[in-house]
């Protein structure tokens, strides 16, 4: 299971991902190698590249946003 707490919101492209559900927030890829650059909340750099149908969970807490997701839903992480 992959986690990042991010400060900052994401919009999330309609061609490239839907929101499956909003109590959790859940979003969810419509295609293979669906890619976001995430900054945490340390100011490091993930750029996640996901397959189709992967899904990826939003939960706001205090200041920031923690985001989860199933790492066999990646194809690859890298962080800079």
């Amino acid at each position: 299971m992959g986690l990042l707490y991010s400060k900052f919101y994401m919009d999330f492209d309609d061609e490239e991902w839907t929101q499956i559900s909003n109590n959790p927030i859940v979003f969810q890829t419509k295609k293979d190698k669906v890619s976001l650059e995430i900054e945490d909340s340390s100011h490091k750099t993930y750029k996640l590249i996901f397959k189709n149908g992967a899904k990826l969970s939003m939960f706001r807490v205090t200041g920031k946003f923690r985001l989860t997701w199933d790492d066999e839903d990646l194809f690859k992480l890298s962080k800079s």
